[in-house]
């Protein structure tokens, strides 16, 4: 599967943007998805999961309650909204797709097979 991410860009702190990630080629449903984000000098980092039917979902405890992950099977796209964004949420943020995966916060980046190129959002205060 290959993976485009979009939608990043500069917000206020207090504000939202929603970031998409397309997917191509092997079939969508057999993924779990996930959101990373990576700030400079610091670990790529989860922020949300989604299973592969979307029933179940997961996110860090410094998103949750702002961020909502969300995908379309029919469209072969997730969808990650943040809300009520913070200068820390400053970052890359990466989707991330994982072949028969759960999308549960304990998978390890390492198991994800395919990676979209990172989309940079900034957040002003």
């Amino acid at each position: 599967v290959q993976l485009q991410a979009s939608g990043g860009g500069l917000v206020q702190a207090g504000g939202s943007l929603r970031l998409s990630c397309a997917a191509s080629g092997r079939s969508f449903t057999s993924y779990a998805m996930g959101w990373f984000r990576q700030a400079p000098e610091k670990e790529r980092e989860f922020v949300a999961g989604i299973s592969r039917s979307g029933a179940s979902t997961a996110y860090s405890d410094s998103v949750k309650g702002r961020f909502t992950i969300s995908r379309d099977n029919a469209k072969n796209t997730v969808y990650l909204q943040m809300n009520s964004m913070k200068s820390e949420d400053t970052a890359v943020y990466y989707c991330a797709a994982d072949l028969w995966g759960l999308g549960v916060s304990s998978t390890p980046p390492s198991a994800y097979e395919a990676w979209g190129q990172g989309t940079q959002v900034t957040v002003s205060s």
